[in-house]
């Protein structure tokens, strides 16, 4: 069985496992007193449960093996991932000094930037680590396997924006054991892709940044330039209301209407395509050749 029947048969026993044993977890959470909507329960029963079954499916899977080629050598690659670092950074930096010439607009840098900012790095490299080590190190390894270099690149960079869409528009929570809630929560986080034009510009946002991270982990062999990308283009995402120029005078086409900060934007998207050409240069000359 190839690489990707395998992970597309443990992605749907998870989400059918996580269906039947969210209610029953929100019903325990609720009864120790914690009040956490729903959907975002169900979002980590789904993270376990997917963690679990290919846990489950190791060895046919290679993950040991892929998760240790992907993360090899973390000393000798600690300037790449500084550098990927700081170009995300540099990247954002560049919106918002586009956003702050044409607004007009003061410029507005709040003081809870500094006291956000150690945090918010570290919930930011939380992230792309998991986040690389699963869609670079696990699932494009594994699709380029299947499909070689160039058509991996663009299924798991397509599967990355997909994946960061399902979620459940709704936000509730549920008092007592309802055991339907799970495929309901399930079938609201799909549904959304009924009307595509709704999700459209964060779509390609996110394919677009799914291209940058995926090439850069093809040219390098490892996940440092891209985590260190991926870090830092959260930081700048989870920064900007702090940052942004005052009123709302900032052009819709630069940071764009979508729920999440400036990926849904055409700004953004210009910035993902000369990253994406400038990648093999500012990888350098050590760049593995795909």
């Amino acid at each position: 069985m190839s690489f990707t029947i395998r992970l597309t048969l443990a992605l749907l026993i998870a989400m059918v496992a996580a269906a039947l044993i969210a209610p029953w977890v929100g019903a325990m959470v609720d009864g120790l007193g914690f009040h956490f909507p729903f959907p975002r329960i169900f979002d980590r029963v789904v993270m376990v449960t997917l963690a679990a079954v290919i846990v489950a499916n190791a060895r046919q899977l290679r993950l040991v093996a892929r998760l240790k080629s992907g993360f090899a050598n973390p000393v000798g690659n600690l300037g790449r991932l500084i550098r990927g670092f700081a170009i995300a950074v540099a990247a954002v930096a560049a919106l918002w000094a586009i956003a702050t010439i044409s607004s007009g607009s003061a410029v507005n840098v709040s003081s809870r930037l500094l006291t956000k900012l150690p945090g918010t790095v570290a919930a930011a490299l939380l992230i792309a680590i998991i986040e690389e080590g699963f869609f670079r190190a696990i699932l494009l390894s594994g699709m380029r396997d299947d499909f070689g270099a160039r058509v991996a690149l663009l299924l798991s960079s397509a599967i990355y924006a997909l994946a960061h869409l399902v979620r459940s528009p709704a936000r509730f929570q549920l008092h007592g054991i309802h055991p339907m809630a799970g495929f309901e929560v399930l079938a609201s986080s799909f549904g959304q892709f009924s009307d595509p034009s709704a999700s459209l510009t964060l779509l390609i946002g996110l394919f677009l940044l799914g291209l940058v991270l995926a090439e850069a982990f093809l040219l390098s062999g490892t996940v440092y330039f891209s985590l260190g990308m991926h870090a830092g283009l959260v930081v700048g995402a989870k920064s900007w209301r702090y940052v942004a120029p005052a009123g709302n005078s900032i052009p819709v086409w630069l940071v764009g209407r979508a729920r999440v900060p400036l990926i849904g934007g055409v700004g953004a998207w210009i910035i993902a395509i000369v990253l994406l050409v400038l990648i093999r240069p500012m990888l350098g000359a050590s760049a593995a050749k795909t």
